[in-house]
């Protein structure tokens, strides 16, 4: 008895708390501009992470520990927090869907993003939009058409539409992953598709004019005319904005993983009111400021999703994109 008390106390003297030097605190940052640049901004808010944190709990700098990871997508993100590599994402709602309410693992809803000029934003819907000239005037008319979606991860560009579609009742023609929002709008404008669907933002108002802020506005370099050629047909129910998340067994005393999962939600609020905070989440993720949410909150507000993530999983493994 006394070798088995002496081994567990070693061992657990041999445990590396999450935030110490040899087990920093690990965010996750999906791809969004040219990896170098990902990198450095990322590096940017953990170094600011782990400052604010370090005085939070410990008095003074130096004493909590942040690494950033870029990985290639959201599935090895949640994979990571499946294997205790990840305790920071930001993630979008398929990520959140299947780490949390599928595959079960210890992660949970910290802050959710908003957007909008005045960052009051706090969910947003999918478009789907047509050729004026298709002559198709209702979601009804899009049976048995060809219509393009962004990718089986976007909420926006596949979950939102699927589930219209399933509501509906509507079976679609031949279907294609355009992986970009503007390039979805692309093949509208070009014919090659009969339809397709995008995020949406509603316009904003510049000089007393209305602009637009959804994805046709993307290609408009490119497509001048592309607000005439192509119109928005429909619109999908709203969704809560996307979930940024910790792992929810950052440490096994429950008062001290909370004190530690509520320092670094406060550094990050902290961080994206700076004046530098703002531009790089702004490039990041088009992201104008996060607000702290409770995990139970945000889980009701997705609820119901696990069917088009399980579609979209499906759609991967179609695709051999699934890792």
């Amino acid at each position: 008895m006394v070798v088995l008390a002496l081994a567990l106390l070693v061992a657990a003297c041999n445990q590396r708390e999450v935030g110490s030097r040899h087990r920093p605190f690990t965010m996750y940052f999906l791809p969004s501009m040219d990896a170098q640049d990902l990198a450095t901004n990322a590096d940017v808010v953990g170094d600011f992470v782990a400052a604010h944190v370090s005085r939070q709990l410990y008095g003074e700098e130096g004493r909590f520990f942040v690494r950033t990871r870029v990985p290639m997508n959201y599935i090895a993100v949640v994979e990571a927090f499946g294997a205790g590599r990840a305790d920071f994402a930001a993630l979008n709602t398929y990520g959140y869907v299947l780490g949390h309410e599928i595959k079960k693992y210890p992660m949970e809803a910290a802050l959710m993003v908003l957007r909008g000029e005045n960052a009051d934003e706090r969910s947003y819907c999918a478009q789907i939009v047509v050729r004026t000239d298709s002559g198709i005037e209702s979601l009804e008319d899009l049976r048995g058409r060809s219509f393009a979606f962004v990718d089986p991860s976007s909420a926006a560009g596949f979950l939102l539409p699927l589930r219209l579609f399933r509501e509906r009742g509507i079976e679609l023609g031949n279907t294609v992953f355009a992986a970009k929002h503007d390039s979805v709008i692309s093949m509208v404008y070009q014919g090659q598709v009969d339809a397709g669907a995008t995020y949406y933002s509603p316009p904003k108002i510049v000089d007393g004019r209305e602009v637009s802020r959804d994805a046709r506005s993307r290609v408009l370099a490119q497509y001048p005319d592309v607000m005439d050629k192509v119109r928005i047909l429909s619109f999908t129910d709203h969704i809560t904005n996307d979930a940024w998340v910790v792992r929810s067994d950052l440490h096994p005393d429950p008062v001290r993983n909370r004190a530690i999962r509520d320092a670094v939600v406060a550094a990050l609020v902290d961080f994206t009111a700076t004046p530098e905070g703002i531009e790089i989440i702004e490039k990041l993720y088009n992201v104008r400021a996060v607000t702290p949410v409770e995990d139970a909150e945000y889980a009701q507000s997705v609820a119901g999703f696990a069917d088009e993530v399980e579609a979209a999983l499906r759609a991967q493994e179609h695709e051999g994109k699934r890792p």
